[in-house]
């Protein structure tokens, strides 16, 4: 007897964007690495959660050098989801799959000890040891790094973050990605008037919106870490 299947339901598809971060190595693999061991040392959160595409275009390197650097990277925590500008001796089902047409963005640099600047572009570095005051809004796809404490008088949108080395106070809404203690700083803080976090982390230790407890949603709250734990309170 044959089945007919006549209450089936259907599988739902959905597009979603996200913006993501791509890395594009450079011969010798060797001293790319140590640049980018140095840029994690100086931004602990930096790689944090991110969405990372390798750029190999115009690299030339067969699989076994594409599969070590994956290595080395996999070690650091640094996890691709995809490879630009492969050439199709590069592919297999050993190596993240290949993207291609991706939007261009605007780029994202790496912290530095050269910069201050109180209103952010796309990315806003700070000088070390220095507070920064930002009274405008942190954007979508917009990076605050500074390596003091970073106050934002206005909200930190879906898809922004805010990485500092010190404490962040946000007098608004916290939507986005909020790193304190970047640089190792168990003693730093993070305030907001209304917590709607994608993550928050501190010192290395994060929780993502998941992870968050549904009583601190919406509300006026600081966070700090005891041991190995994000603790929080909501404040009045």
């Amino acid at each position: 007897m044959t089945e007919v299947l006549t209450d089936t339901q259907p599988i739902r598809l959905k597009g979603r964007s996200y913006l993501a971060l791509v890395l594009s190595p450079e011969l010798p693999f060797d001293d790319w690495l140590e640049r980018l061991d140095n840029l994690a040392a100086r931004s602990a959160g930096f790689f944090l959660r991110r969405p990372i595409v390798l750029n190999v275009e115009g690299l030339d390197i067969d699989r076994p050098q594409l599969r070590g650097l994956l290595s080395q990277l996999g070690k650091r925590d640094v996890r691709i989801m995809g490879i630009e500008g492969a050439h199709a001796s590069l592919l297999g089902s050993d190596i993240p799959p290949s993207l291609a047409g991706g939007l261009p963005a605007s780029d994202i640099e790496a912290p530095d000890e050269n910069a201050q600047n109180n209103k952010p572009d796309e990315e806003t570095t700070a000088a070390p040891n220095t507070s920064v005051m930002v009274t405008q809004p942190v954007r979508s796809g917009q990076s605050l790094i500074s390596e003091g404490d970073v106050t934002v008088v206005g909200s930190v949108a879906s898809g922004a973050e805010v990485i500092a080395g010190g404490s962040i106070h946000v007098y608004g809404t916290i939507r986005g990605r909020v790193v304190a203690g970047s640089m190792g700083n168990t003693s730093a803080r993070i305030f907001c008037r209304k917590l709607e976090a994608e993550l928050v982390s501190i010192a290395g230790y994060y929780k993502t919106a998941e992870d968050l407890e549904l009583e601190l949603r919406g509300r006026a709250v600081q966070l700090w870490l005891d041991d190995d734990s994000i603790l929080a309170e909501t404040l009045t």
